[in-house]
């Protein structure tokens, strides 16, 4: 479902857009006393420590009136196996990573390929202030307030041509800084892709931050996908590479395990992974499947159009 109302925290008190440009120079700032922004880097670093909302989103809820998870469960319970398999992997070791400076290189079928810095690809957007709950195929989930822009503002930009029907997505390889990427875990880099209607589609974003603040490196420092309707695999980490492409791209998990995963990954509880059921889900920080998974994860009446006509056992 859309937010039905506005955010009890307007936009322009999370991150007003000139800070948000420059958001890194801002924070370190902001730790010196320069005002403007609540959370610096110790305030940071506290709300990591411990499993509490911050206080300024403490009113703040989903569309469903769901309570935000804590910060601590957003950034120490991650799946990203550029830094580990285990849960608490990506919080224990992604402290070598570096996020900035940050380009990103968009080539393939548009009018406008090149290498973006991040910066250059921020400048100018309207940011989309928005509380996603974020589903993942291990049928464990959280809510979480992103905060980015929408993917279709960075589309239109670069102007794809005709034959673009699919986007693809590469993550970043950097072994040095990446543990998790020195061992044939997966094939690196991993990859993603969205048909092109799924990437124009106003809930698709690229996410930059959370709870008003960067992404951490665990979260998928400093560029990740959020596609809410979708299982948390979609949502590749510190994007890299942007391609637009005549063919479905070959993406990580179904190259991995065909059997187990497909392309479009849409949260559908009808449809049980060959070894779990997904009718129900965990959300953290419960130990148990205490919640019915939805279709689409809440967002039909918005996305059910992209699949009319579409068999979703088989095309899973």
């Amino acid at each position: 479902m859309i937010i039905r109302r506005p955010p009890d925290i307007p936009s322009s008190e999370i991150t007003p857009e000139s800070v948000y440009v420059n958001r890194r120079k801002f924070i370190k700032a902001a730790a010196a006393g320069a005002a403007g922004f609540a959370l610096g880097p110790s305030a940071l670093y506290g709300a990591e420590q411990s499993q509490e909302i911050p206080p300024r989103f403490a009113r703040l809820q989903s569309e469903l009136d769901e309570p935000l998870n804590s910060y601590g469960d957003v950034t120490t319970y991650n799946n990203f196996y550029e830094f580990g398999t285990a849960k608490d992997d990506p919080h224990r070791n992604s402290g070598d990573f570096q996020p900035e400076p940050w380009t990103v290189s968009i080539g393939g079928e548009c009018n406008k390929p090149g290498e973006y810095h991040l910066e250059d690809l921020l400048s100018g957007v309207t940011l989309e202030d928005r509380v996603y709950r974020l589903r993942c195929v291990e049928a464990w989930s959280m809510v979480i307030p992103w905060y980015g822009f929408q993917l279709s503002s960075l589309i239109n930009r670069v102007e794809p041509t005709g034959n673009a029907r699919y986007i693809r997505f590469e993550t970043v390889v950097r072994p040095e800084e990446m543990p998790g990427q020195r061992a044939p875990i997966l094939n690196w880099p991993y990859v993603e892709g969205l048909r092109m209607d799924e990437a124009m589609h106003p809930l698709t974003i690229l996410a930059t931050g959370v709870y008003g603040m960067d992404l951490p490196n665990q979260n998928g420092a400093p560029l990740r996908l959020v596609v809410p309707w979708k299982y948390g695999f979609k949502g590749v980490k510190s994007i890299v590479r942007i391609d637009f492409v005549q063919d479905m791209p070959l993406n990580t998990w179904k190259r991995q395990n065909a059997n187990e995963y497909g392309f479009y990954a849409n949260v559908n509880p009808n449809v049980s992974h060959p070894r779990w059921s997904q009718a129900r889900e965990r959300r953290l920080p419960s130990l148990f499947k205490n919640f019915d998974t939805m279709m689409f994860n809440g967002y039909t009446e918005q996305v059910q159009s992209l699949y009319a006509g579409m068999d979703l056992e088989r095309w899973k």
